[in-house]
């Protein structure tokens, strides 16, 4: 388990679902070039920084070649990390595949299950939250192919080309990957991730729960002192979550 303690007039922030390069690289450059605007805002106050997931639309990295684009984003949290900030990236389910690139070239953790962490003697459950809870079931059966060694082994054999390509349109496309609820919300009592966390503070008590997937911007009660946190996402709302001391605040950008 992670401990963050901040340093005067510091926050963490905390993001998720930017979908980069959806539906097409050149639709999706404002919202790359809007990102990476906040990222170099919070540059001046961050603590940390959690990107939860989905960062891009579709990624996929072979043994020497990753997709091409994101230079801005890719460039920026650079730039964050050489200054000292500590970013971490949990994977979403449309960014599943990463290995170690991001470790390696930004020195950037991956996390690809959710991780406790204790900020300023707050405990935070943090993820993108896809796959969790008692819905969401066809999206689990689809994980379990889609990150099935063999599966990858065989996509791999695709020249990148035709594999980056057939990525991007299944990514776009198939409500398999995409979520067909992500967008709706169900009412708290309905909320599979609601339903999820609960079901954990039976075991452990969270001060919060903060995850992405759901591209709705909620804060809901669990229980005495324990929130669920859902960032929202920067296609519709441009929303992100800031840590200040001891609140979790869901702000717009």
């Amino acid at each position: 388990m992670i401990t963050i303690t901040t340093s005067n007039n510091k926050n963490v922030y905390f993001a998720s679902d930017q979908h980069l390069g959806a539906p097409t690289p050149k639709e999706s450059m404002p919202r790359e070039k809007k990102f990476v605007a906040w990222l170099d805002e919070i540059k001046k106050d961050a603590e940390a920084i959690f990107l939860l997931g989905d960062l891009f639309d579709f990624w996929f990295e072979y043994k020497t070649v990753v997709p091409k684009g994101f230079i801005r984003v890719l460039g920026k949290l650079a730039e964050l990390r050489d200054a000292g900030i500590p970013i971490y990236f949990f994977v979403g389910n449309h960014d599943l595949w990463m290995t170690d690139y991001f470790q390696k070239e930004l020195n950037i953790p991956v996390y690809h299950k959710p991780q406790e962490f204790i900020i300023n003697n707050k405990k935070f459950f943090i993820g993108h939250g896809d796959g969790l809870g008692p819905r969401d079931i066809g999206y689990k059966r689809m994980k379990k192919v889609f990150t099935f060694p063999l599966f990858k082994w065989m996509f791999r054999w695709l020249h990148p080309d035709l594999g980056v390509k057939l990525g991007q349109y299944m990514s776009v496309k198939n409500k398999m990957i995409s979520g067909e609820e992500d967008f709706k919300f169900l009412g708290a009592e309905n909320e599979w991730l609601v339903q999820y966390c609960k079901k954990k503070l039976q075991e452990n008590h969270y001060d919060y729960f903060v995850f992405g997937h759901r591209h709705l911007p909620l804060e809901i009660e669990l229980a005495e002192n324990s929130m669920y946190v859902n960032l929202g996402d920067w296609i519709n709302y441009f929303t992100f979550a800031e840590f200040d001391k001891n609140r979790l605040i869901l702000k717009e950008y």
